[in-house]
């Protein structure tokens, strides 16, 4: 299903140096460089270059769309953290796995499968240095201690929000030993990560699959429903000396470090940068503390927006900004409520209806910015529809290699996209997924919801149709943006249409 046509442009880019390569052959010195940037429940409405109303200042994520091609119209495969994380590393949507909804937690097994094929796996078959720094949480394969192996089913341990997760209970685990199934097993050179959210336990550090502090220390967390709302965070095992402020830091740090390593290499690179931020707890540090409009939220926005200008910075200073394709985007819509919209006039989804979690377009509408100086034309638009899923397909097309029925399947390339070509058909069928397993398919203007009712955070989350009345919703996003003026009754033909594509 992945589609990868090479077009003119392609090909003319080809001949000046873009070679295609192998295992056993080197890649030429021009090959592209990839840097991708994924924020962690950053909204569409957060970014100034798209909404002008925004409340918070982000002037090097602007700098980025002034000298790259912004998409309108580009979609999280998921409103929530681990489904997303899954397509974006596979090219295929969350739900094909064993997740059909909701999310892993920290002690949560691996969810990629054991011979699942990720771009990561690409790229370095095809001479790639490849390397992640930030937020992994697609599971890792705990050690579990001997005098608990024959208590417990390490299949059904326990079960999470979204059905059974492998979730393992800290006490049961061997924290000495190195957990195994990590990004080390999945195509990546080098990995400095945090397991999961930065609301989740255990909070810790692993560089190359090590812990750097073993997590025996506890933290009482900050309790949600006890009104911590942007400071939240989970109860749980912590390394000594860990401090969430510290987590952006460090990690901006850790990339800067990977970028100035590969410079002088033969080898392009890929960095995979999933950010723990701007997602709670909202932990802003130091001159960012009171910065923008938008509170604690708004500060810790901001505090993203610097370490993308870090990271643009380190580009340049190696001498690596013309030959990187630099990619910022953001895994799902922003967790930010009414009440937070009232107190601060700030809207972090634009005004698209609904925030993370929900089947709505604020769920899983997300900035999607792309650069590569001298080809891909600055300042450009596309209002194409696109999904981040379609990293692999892209990727492939980059470098010319084809890919199996098998791999990747919900990977569509966009590499003729960002070429400048205007003309590709923008009617593939995309689906949406939301927190709590509501499933809605998105083909032309036109999007289609199984159920009643966001899926998600907003209220009301399920809803029992009434008699006589609609069980699901269709929008015409091109006439209804909004999603304020359900048609599934009045256009019983289109809805059919979409079911039989779902």
């Amino acid at each position: 299903m992945h589609k990868q046509p090479i077009s003119l442009l392609l090909f003319l880019l080809l001949l000046l140096g873009v070679s295609c390569v192998s295992e056993d052959r080197a890649v030429s010195p021009s090959t592209p460089n990839i840097v991708y940037i994924l924020a962690d429940d950053l909204g569409y409405g957060d970014v100034a270059a798209y909404n002008p109303d925004s409340k918070i200042k982000t002037p090097n994520i602007d700098r980025l769309i002034e000298q790259g091609m912004r998409f309108t119209d580009a979609h999280s495969p998921a409103s929530v953290c681990t489904p997303t994380r899954y397509g974006i590393l596979t090219g295929r949507y969350c739900w094909r796995s064993r997740l059909p909804q909701g999310v892993l937690r920290g002690y949560g097994r691996s969810l990629l499968e054991k011979d699942r094929a990720t771009v990561a796996d690409l790229l370095q078959k095809n001479g790639y240095t490849t390397g992640i720094v930030g937020k992994w949480h697609l599971g890792l394969d705990w050690v579990i201690r001997p005098d608990y192996l024959d208590s417990i089913n390490a299949e059904t341990v326990a079960i999470s929000a979204g059905g059974v997760v492998q979730e393992m209970d800290p006490d049961w685990l061997d924290f000495a030993q190195p957990p195994t199934d990590g990004p080390l097993d999945h195509g990546f050179d080098y990995s400095f990560i945090l397991p999961a959210s930065l609301d989740m336990p255990p909070y810790c550090f692993l560089e190359n699959d090590t812990l750097l502090s073993i997590p025996d220390e506890y933290t009482p967390g900050n309790d949600l429903d006890l009104g911590y709302y942007g400071a939240f965070w989970r109860a749980g095992r912590i390394s000594p000396g860990f401090k969430f402020e510290e987590v952006l830091p460090t990690f901006t740090a850790k990339a800067e470090a990977f970028i100035t390593r590969q410079a002088g290499q033969e080898a392009p690179f890929f960095l995979y940068f999933p950010l723990a931020a701007p997602h709670t707890p909202w932990v802003a540090k130091g001159e960012f503390q009171g910065s923008s409009g938008a509170g604690d939220y708004g500060d810790f926005v901001q505090m993203v927006d610097a370490t993308v200008g870090r990271i643009m910075a380190s580009l340049d200073a190696n001498g690596l900004a013309q030959n990187t394709i630099l990619i910022f985007t953001s895994d799902n819509g922003p967790f930010w409520r009414e009440d937070k919209v009232a107190e601060f006039e700030h809207r972090a989804a634009g005004n698209l209806r609904g925030m993370k979690s929900d089947i709505y377009e604020g769920g899983h509408r997300v900035p999607f910015v792309v650069r590569w100086p001298g080809h891909i034309e600055a300042g450009a638009q596309s209002d194409h529809t696109t999904t981040l899923t379609n990293l692999t397909a892209t990727c492939a097309e980059l470098l010319r290699t084809p890919l199996d029925e098998n791999i990747a399947e919900d990977s569509y390339s966009i590499w003729p996209i960002l070429m400048g070509d205007t003309s590709p058909d923008n009617t593939q069928a995309v689906i949406h997924h939301s927190g709590s397993g509501h499933f809605a398919i998105r083909k032309g203007d036109w999007k289609l919801m199984e159920q009643l009712g966001s899926g998600g955070f907003t209220l009301p989350r399920e809803v029992t149709p009434e008699s006589g009345g609609p069980t699901g919703q269709l929008y015409n996003l091109a006439e209804d943006p909004l999603e304020s003026n359900n048609l599934y009754l009045d256009r019983p033909e289109q809805v059919e249409a979409l079911l039989q594509e779902l």
